[in-house]
């Protein structure tokens, strides 16, 4: 497999000397229309890369704000096929910006494997991070996600020891996502140093990028986290702008805005982590 979009995107964040702004909204969130104007501004507020939830009803790995959009989302009919059609129309205008797939493998296995997957290659997705599949799992989704040309990104915790990771990490791709700190996401990072010490860890072990995702709410957070990490990965504080702009559960004409307006602040905050 050449260079993918995410290749690219990391390697000019490098050349930069400075952590890709990583940035998730929930596909459909608060209503389709309103996330398709969300999505089609993110690059131009300061996202490197996008990770587009697709909306499950039992997401287990995600705190109260990231399940409160899957449910507006489902709520106001979305679907994995909807999904991958949004990533289409995005792909209509936008040609060089990343974008994952993050979730959970049941709608995608109700959907059907090789369907989901040549439509996901056909709709213009780049990446999978599958939340819910070990590695003991690649089979499943991983190894035919890779042949068709979709890079696989791997998470990686607190507890993955060092027996752990080299198993994590076979057959990863596009970058490793790091999550900060054990539990769901939302919470706060307690730890930063510690943080910056496991991203070195694993980049000892891997070409890869290392993107840290959870708990990154402030430009303080992004300036600190990007110090050490090629990523700087932000959703719940997005999602959450999402709800506050709402107007009787709805959106409003300033969801969009709010929503740019805060990731422009966070991507700058994340440029600095260098400078």
């Amino acid at each position: 497999m050449g260079a993918s979009r995410i290749d690219k995107r990391f390697e000019k964040t490098r050349a930069e000397n400075r952590p890709a702004f990583v940035s998730f909204i929930m596909a459909g969130d608060p209503d389709p229309e309103t996330a398709d104007a969300i999505l089609a501004g993110l690059p131009e507020a300061g996202a490197d890369v996008i990770e587009l939830g697709m909306p499950f009803s039992d997401p287990m790995a995600d705190g109260v704000a990231i399940q409160l959009a899957g449910q507006r989302a489902l709520a106001a009919g979305m679907s994995l096929e909807k999904t991958l059609r949004m990533v289409a129309r995005f792909r209509e205008k936008d040609d060089e910006t990343p974008i994952v797939l993050m979730g959970y493998y049941n709608p995608i296995y109700i959907y059907g494997v090789e369907n989901f997957i040549a439509e996901a290659v056909k709709s213009g997705v780049d990446g999978l991070i599958v939340v819910d599949l070990p590695a003991e799992e690649d089979d499943e989704l991983c190894i035919p996600a890779i042949k068709a040309g979709l890079n696989f990104v791997r998470l990686t915790t607190p507890t993955t020891d060092a027996n752990r990771l080299p198993t994590v990490l076979n057959n990863a791709s596009g970058f490793v996502y790091y999550v900060s700190m054990t539990g769901i996401t939302g919470a706060e990072i307690s730890n930063r140093a510690a943080v910056g010490a496991a991203v070195k860890a694993i980049k000892s072990v891997t070409d890869l990028p290392v993107a840290v995702g959870f708990g990154i709410k402030s430009v303080e957070d992004a300036a600190l986290i990007g110090k050490d990490a090629d990523g700087v990965v932000v959703g719940s504080a997005l999602v959450s702008a999402i709800e506050k702009s709402l107007e009787n559960g709805r959106a409003s004409l300033g969801t969009p805005q709010a929503v740019h307006n805060l990731v422009r602040t966070l991507a700058q905050g994340a440029r600095s982590a260098r400078s």
